[in-house]
């Protein structure tokens, strides 16, 4: 695709006027306009400041100032070990201090990278390991379906989780094809169950006769040139009652 047909993508994306992204890159929109019919070459600047003005993601930002006719500005390629050292061990200390609690690291598509001695012992039941794929195993592991007792309002939460990383993500044909499965799903279910949002959605696992209710919060890392880091997202899970932390407490600390 042409750089202007990215531009005008993502400024859909994101339901942005030319006024709007002019505005955000302090140009004209006439400039916009120009950039997008091609009759004006945009500058590494201007490029840059536009992937800022529309919140791309890094690995979008790269590949707008290909299209430009621009190298890369973010590293697509491994980090050697120095460089990944201070990244791998925030990610190594959020998971290991979130214990008792289980924890877990994934990357954009949903594969599991790594998790914390509480997850590892809850999840080994199921079969999951580093490098299954989370909406894979909510879809077709029958394992991890069993032990989830409230099924059909974790398929329509992740739906609803998919749908916004969709929207931040721009074009993902994993996460596209994973909606769609589960969005089969859900149009399934015997009623609505997600009519009204409480404060708090948890999980309910019944994992090796334990009955865990929990609810997650994410993390990502906000100040990295790495493609493949600034797509790692931490999962921390935390417990919706006294009974759950109860249990994690007494097995884990």
């Amino acid at each position: 695709m042409s750089f202007g047909g990215i531009l005008k993508e993502w400024r859909g994306i994101r339901r942005m006027s030319q006024l709007d992204l002019a505005l955000t890159a302090e140009v004209s929109s006439r400039h916009i306009s120009f950039l997008e019919t091609g009759r004006a070459r945009a500058s590494r600047d201007m490029v840059l400041r536009l992937g800022e003005g529309l919140q791309m993601p890094l690995g979008a930002r790269n590949q707008l100032l290909l299209s430009a006719g621009l190298a890369p500005a973010y590293g697509e390629t491994a980090l050697d070990e120095a460089q990944r050292a201070p990244l791998q061990q925030a990610v190594e200390w959020m998971l290991g201090r979130h214990a008792p609690y289980p924890a877990m690291a994934l990357d954009h598509c949903w594969i599991l990278q790594a998790m914390n001695p509480p997850a590892e012992a809850l999840l080994i039941a199921t079969g999951l390991r580093p490098g299954d794929s989370l909406i894979d195993a909510l879809c077709d592991n029958d394992l991890v379906r069993d032990a989830l007792v409230n099924l059909q309002e974790v398929e329509a939460l992740t739906l609803i989780r998919l749908r916004t990383e969709l929207a931040h993500m721009g074009k993902n044909p994993v996460l596209e094809r994973a909606a769609a499965r589960l969005q089969r799903r859900v149009s399934a279910h015997d009623r609505p169950v997600l009519e009204e949002l409480p404060a708090v959605i948890p999980t309910h696992y019944r994992l090796n006769d334990l009955e865990l209710k929990l609810f997650s919060t994410l993390s990502q890392f906000a100040s990295t040139g790495d493609v493949a880091m600034s797509e790692l997202r931490v999962e921390m899970m935390f417990p919706a009652d006294e009974k759950t932390k109860e249990v994690l407490l007494t097995l884990f600390s």
